[in-house]
Order: structure tokens, then sequence, then C-alpha cells
């Protein structure tokens, strides 16, 4: 991985992290009563409506696609969180447990991307951030089928791998939108 991309990864998923800190301190953890399909069901709306934003080129509320983005990224790793800890009936996580947990998840798919991204040399920086938004849309299906399915494969990666590849598709994504490469 070039040391552009390393750099480049840790400014958006510290914008990522703060944006995570400050829900958490207005919200706490309500999160932790999703189950992991309404998780995915959450993900599915910003990806969609970061593909109407794009096809329509007008949005109505005014936030653009970026907020989206890191959207993505904060639900896939509450996902991975909930995938790891299972639901909860209430908000039973304190902010330092949490926080060690998303920033795990967050380095998890941090070390996935390295070793995809030198396999297909830096192959997202040509991508388009339409093609990554219909990536993340792909992966949320297949992660519902494979929900509707009750987590059984035959020979595909199981949820947690699709979750952190919606990581890495949106981080890609905040990448050219914070760094747009003349």
């Amino acid at each position: 991985m070039s040391q552009a991309t390393d750099q480049q990864f840790e400014h958006v998923i510290e914008i990522c992290r703060e944006v995570f800190e400050k829900k958490m301190t207005d919200y706490g953890t309500a999160w932790r009563v999703l189950r992991p399909e309404s998780v995915t069901d959450q993900i599915f709306i910003k990806a969609q409506r970061i593909r109407s934003l794009q096809v329509k080129g007008i949005s109505k509320v005014d936030e653009g696609i970026r907020p989206e983005f890191i959207g993505i990224v904060n639900y896939a790793v509450m996902a991975l969180i909930q995938l790891e800890k299972g639901v909860s009936d209430n908000p039973d996580m304190n902010q330092d447990e949490t926080l060690e947990l998303y920033t795990r998840h967050l380095y998890s798919a941090k070390s996935l991307m390295e070793n995809k991204n030198h396999d297909y040399d830096e192959a997202w920086r040509s991508m388009r951030i339409s093609s990554l938004c219909d990536l993340i849309l792909m992966k949320l299906y297949r992660t519902k089928q494979i929900e509707d399915n009750k987590g059984q494969t035959l020979v595909s990666e199981g949820i947690d791998a699709n979750y952190m590849d919606m990581i890495n598709y949106a981080v890609f994504a905040l990448i050219k939108l914070e760094f747009p490469e003349n």
C-alpha cells in the first residue's frame, strides 16, 4: 500500500471516528438493540440515498453524499460489533469498550484492505465514486441473502467479510471526496 493511501485512509477513518464519538455522546449505544439485519437495512438506506443523489443530481435535504458514506463506515462497524457481541435488549456498552471494539474492527477492515490493495494494485483509484456505491449495494444484497439463509453459505464469504468490504469501499469513496485527484 502506498504511503499516500495509508495517510488518506487514516485521515478518513479519523473523520468517521469523530462522528461516531459525537453520536455516541448524543445517543449512547442505543444501536445495540438493533439486530444485524436491521443494521444491514440502515446501511442499505444510506447507500440507496447516495445512488439516488448521484442519479438525480439534486438533494432536497441539505446533506450530500459525504455524510452517508461516513454513516456506512460507522454502521458497518456497528454491525461487526453486533455480530461479535450479539444483540442486546438495552444500550449495555460503555464508551471505552465501544471505542475499543470500534477501533479493532476498523483496523481489521484496514488490514483486509491492505492485503487486497496489494493484490489489486490500488485499482480503486481509477474507479468512480458511483461504482464504489454500486459495489456497496451489491455487498448489501449479498448480505441480505446470507441473512435470509440464516448465515449459511456454500462457497461464499460470510457476513463479516461483506461488512468489511463495505467499510473499505466507503473509505475509498471518502478518500476520493476528501482528496480529489487533479
